[in-house]
């Protein structure tokens, strides 16, 4: 449960687990390839008249390719949010973790900062198969991982 009624939060914080469906619309145009379900658990209060205060963390597996040697890599990625505010007071928009509310809201849904977290955390572009790899030959593309490769280096005398 994303969407929280702001009636509930008269009571005290709500949690907002849920489980999303890599092929949400919402993460459409992010350019992640994500497997299995997208994780998130939080709690969301209020802290203030008309402001509210979202922590909460986000846990997925995203596929790609190691930069260094174009491998297959499956990476357990995990954010922790450690603050969102959504506000109604136009005077907050200065802060970086703010998401603006309407005057007077009737819910509040979290799922623009899971967006916006993956969209800026996950490192779909600098994932490695492993710490040392060791890349591509430049020369002939072999996979340097598996041992050396048949090329002569600059070095050798031709």
């Amino acid at each position: 449960m994303l969407r929280v009624d702001i009636r509930d939060l008269q009571r005290g914080s709500v949690p907002t687990n849920g489980e999303l469906d890599p092929d949400d619309p919402m993460f459409q145009g992010l350019g992640l390839d994500l497997l299995g379900n997208i994780s998130i658990d939080g709690q969301l209060q209020g802290t203030s008249e008309g402001e509210y205060l979202w922590r909460g963390s986000v846990r997925m597996v995203v596929r790609g390719e190691c930069r260094r040697c174009l491998a297959e890599v499956l990476e357990e990625i995990h954010i922790d949010v450690p603050a969102a505010v959504f506000s109604s007071d136009p005077e907050a928009a200065d802060d970086p973790d703010f998401y603006p509310l309407p005057a007077r809201p009737t819910s509040i849904d979290v799922s623009a900062v899971v967006r916006e977290e993956l969209a800026l955390r996950v490192p779909n572009h600098f994932l490695l198969c492993r710490a040392d790899c060791a890349g591509l030959c430049s020369q002939c593309g072999a996979d340097l991982n598996a041992g050396p490769c048949a090329c002569r280096t600059s070095a050798e005398p031709v």
